[in-house]
């Protein structure tokens, strides 16, 4: 299977989850879950949420920020990956001045 991200259009979203600021991204979806390379633009973030029904992986790739999982706050540094495991809630943070630029895959996990 391919997914082209050059015929995804791109969109843009304010405060993501009673975040702050503003994202950008591109977004594939399955039932399987979503592939969503992304931005969080300088003095961004992504607000507290919780997934219920996935993990939410996040490969960090360049920008500086950080992520409160559970209430444990991880620094997130390009190279790193921050996971969110089912049943867990976070919010990610943008603390740069620049993009926190970040691929996230978010996989829908049965209840068993």
């Amino acid at each position: 299977m391919l997914i082209n991200f050059n015929e995804i259009k791109e969109m843009r979203v304010s405060g993501m989850n009673h975040g702050s600021g503003e994202m950008s991204a591109k977004m594939y979806m399955s039932s399987e879950g979503k592939n969503i390379p992304c931005r969080i633009h300088a003095g961004g973030s992504i607000g507290m949420y919780s997934h219920p029904t996935s993990d939410d992986i996040n490969d960090i790739l360049s920008g500086k920020g950080k992520a409160i999982c559970d209430g444990e706050e991880e620094m997130l540094i390009p190279g790193v990956c921050h996971i969110c495991k089912k049943g867990s809630q976070h919010s990610i943070i943008n603390t740069g001045n620049d993009d926190r630029v970040m691929l996230t895959l978010v996989t829908e996990r049965s209840s068993i």
